[in-house]
């Protein structure tokens, strides 16, 4: 590419651009001469590519860093998810009292808490044999599935003498269970 200089040159001789050759003439205005002509397109393309082999990463550069990022994730991963599921766990509380507290506004209205047949749908929609008393919907929006896409079970009477019981199953959907698949009860 252009004028490579082996040797230094003549004080009348230099080099004002690459692809230019200046020449000095003694009393003489100076002249612009084209150097040799400029490289082809493909030769260019050629070290292009050299240039960018030689920029690029190795193939065991980049298998190091995919091991690093599985090892991060390793160590990572278990302790989000752990957070994940106690995450759920206070949202299925949080939505047991909001619910809780609806039953509490209906029954004020209609003078007793929605049977076990009626359940959490008498919150949004009028029960049969609530008369004129249901001032309803006690929910902005329908009632909600617990985390894990589960209904709600609602039971009256409740067990221990409370007057209704509100259950999520947990993470797996049947009674019992420990951990994430115990049953939340308000």
């Amino acid at each position: 590419m252009g004028f490579k200089q082996s040797a230094p040159l003549p004080a009348r001789w230099s080099i004002s651009h690459p692809d230019e050759l200046t020449v000095q003439r003694p009393l003489a205005e100076r002249a612009r001469v084209p150097a040799a002509s400029p490289a082809s397109p493909r030769d260019w393309n050629n070290g292009m590519i050299n240039r960018l082999r030689k920029s690029g990463f190795t193939l065991l550069e980049l298998l190091v860093v995919l091991l690093i990022i599985a090892l991060l994730a390793g160590y990572v991963g278990p302790r989000l998810f752990g957070e994940v599921d106690k995450a759920k766990i206070k949202a299925a509380a949080s939505q047991m009292k909001t619910l809780s507290d609806a039953m509490d506004h209906y029954r004020l209205d209609v003078g007793q808490y929605p049977s076990t047949e009626q359940g959490t749908k008498a919150l949004v929609a009028k029960p049969d044999g609530a008369g004129n008393k249901w001032q309803g919907p006690y929910l902005a929006k329908d009632v909600p599935m617990d985390p894990w896409d589960h209904p709600y079970l609602y039971r009256k009477p409740g067990k221990a003498g409370k007057e209704y019981d509100l259950i999520s199953l947990g993470a797996d959907g049947k009674e019992g269970g420990s951990g994430i698949d115990a049953d939340i009860e308000y």
